[in-house]
């Protein structure tokens, strides 16, 4: 195998500009450059004209095996979410989900909506869509006081989660291969908590998506010398879902058992996913998998393909947790109760 090709971009808008279209939905027309189909190391030129690493890129670089480990394994882990910020969309008025609540004081991609009893909701909430955060997280107060903890739905769902450990580690080790300075970098953060962290990995956290395409957004509390590490598993046929750096006009096509470092700290998203007649045909002819409700409204779930997608990271809020957290914390046998509504 010969070299990847380098390829180095400018920004092509301004960092006002890019910013302005937070929550937004990016189309392929901010796409400049050819499509990246092919193993490739992205660079971008900063303020003092200085190369910085944007992403690297490799195809078919897990194979079969553990992508079927990864499909067993985390399938059915991606459950709906109402709290993914920007990344989840301008509030759909129209959608199958808001069309049956009363939703007040909407701002972009935030809104509060009114309850049963006619009062309105004390948190605003996003699109509901299918994102879930496996493994470690930091201590929050979003409901009620938590520790660091694993997340509830890998303590629910422990012996899948371990199962599939072996698909989360090759990701480690194609990110130790490509970028072995990051990696170190990350690795010897994630040791000061081992406690904390993905078993032979330098991973806290592995947020799994189903058939999300996300708006522009940059991803919050990552360590932020550290990459985000995506996978994809697909099950189906369907077109786009490219993954864009709308800011330096680069886009990447990631597939089944392809691998895609990134700089998660640059502006990001997903162009449109959808399908052509060839592929509604073909996913028509495939067995079902999921017994989804679409009336449900979380989208994305009314598809007959799946799109599943790991970015696999470590929380920069970490290294503040304690280091003598209850264990009922992290076992499967944990508060389940307490956390069913939190992750």
């Amino acid at each position: 195998m010969g070299r990847p090709k380098k390829l180095i971009v400018k920004k092509l808008l301004s960092d006002e500009e890019v910013g302005k279209l937070e929550g937004s939905f990016i189309d392929e027309n901010y796409i400049k450059y050819p499509l990246i189909n092919e193993n490739i190391d992205v660079y971008y030129l900063d303020e003092n004209n200085q190369e910085k690493l944007l992403l690297k890129f490799r195809k078919n670089r897990i194979n079969n095996q553990l992508i079927r480990i990864g499909w067993n394994s985390y399938k059915d882990l991606a459950k709906p979410s109402r709290g993914r910020g920007a990344s989840a969309g301008p509030i759909d008025k129209e959608s199958v989900y808001w069309k049956k609540r009363k939703i007040v004081n909407t701002n972009k991609w935030s809104t509060g909506y009114l309850k049963e009893d006619g009062s309105v909701s004390k948190m605003k909430v996003n699109n509901q869509v299918a994102s879930n955060p496996i493994g470690y997280y930091e201590s929050s107060n979003n409901f009620c006081k938590l520790p660091c903890r694993l997340t509830h739905f890998t303590r629910t769902n422990y012996e899948k989660y371990n199962n599939g450990l072996p698909f989360i580690q090759k990701i480690d080790q194609e990110f130790k291969k490509l970028i072995p300075e990051s990696y170190k970098k990350q690795l010897d953060r994630a040791n000061l908590k081992p406690h904390l962290k993905i078993k032979d990995t330098c991973f806290s956290t592995i947020t799994i998506n189903r058939n999300f395409r996300t708006a522009l957004h940059k991803d919050a509390g990552d360590f932020k010398d550290g990459f985000g590490n995506l996978c994809v598993i697909e099950r189906g046929k369907y077109h786009g879902g490219y993954t864009c750096f709308p800011q330096f006009g680069v886009a990447v096509n990631v597939r089944s058992g392809d691998f895609l470092a990134m700089d998660v700290h640059q502006w990001h998203s997903n162009t449109p996913i959808y399908e052509t007649e060839e592929d509604i045909l073909y996913n028509k002819s495939i067995d079902k998998v999921y017994n989804d409700n679409p009336e449900v409204g979380t989208v994305g779930l009314d598809k007959l393909y799946t799109r599943l997608t790991f970015v696999c990271y470590l929380r920069e809020n970490i290294l503040k947790c304690d280091d003598n957290i209850d264990p009922q914390f992290l076992t499967s046998s944990g508060p389940n109760k307490l956390l069913q509504n939190i992750s």
